[in-house]
């Protein structure tokens, strides 16, 4: 990618894109030709499974207003008691607030390159997988990158914070 094809991307993901390469990550951020603001519509687009998407979920810790950002595999939901008994208790955030703190706007918001740095946590079950996918500051960005890249690129602990998945019928 030359210096003129970044100026035409996104400022969010123009803003994900130096972050990546000054942390050293090897893949930058790729535009999809349609929106992916879900998890099942981000894996239709790159022809994966709904699991290697690195969805990225924020709430508002109730104590002190921070964001908290949980980065889950877009096959799971987040436990909202697992979330709490790690940071405190949280709540949902409006879409108000999650462009305010991270400068993203829902259904693009990065693990990386928040206006101001959030709580967060990795969800373990990322590591399923070889490859994942991340949003890349906008519903149509993406990048490529594996769950230790992740962990690497945040410094975010891994937990457990989602629902056990459904059982097979």
């Amino acid at each position: 990618m030359c210096g003129a094809e970044l100026q035409t991307l996104p400022e969010g993901v123009q803003r994900v894109a130096a972050a990546l390469q000054a942390l050293g990550h090897p893949h930058a951020p790729r535009m999809l030709d349609s929106a992916a603001r879900t998890a099942q519509q981000a894996a239709d687009a790159l022809g994966i499974s709904v699991g290697q998407i690195a969805k990225s979920i924020i709430f508002r810790r109730k104590s002190d207003d921070v964001a908290v950002l949980v980065v889950t595999s877009g096959d799971r939901r987040v436990d909202e008691k697992k979330v709490d008994a790690l940071v405190g208790k949280t709540g949902r955030a409006d879409a108000d607030f999650v462009k305010a703190k991270t400068g993203f706007t829902i259904g693009g918001v990065s693990p990386v390159a928040h206006a101001t740095p959030p709580v967060t946590l990795i969800d373990r079950e990322l590591f399923r997988f070889d490859e994942i996918w991340a949003a890349a500051g906008h519903p149509h960005g993406v990048f490529q990158l594996r769950p230790h890249d992740l962990e690497a690129l945040t410094q975010a602990p891994v937990a457990d914070v989602t629902q056990p998945p459904p059982e097979a019928a």
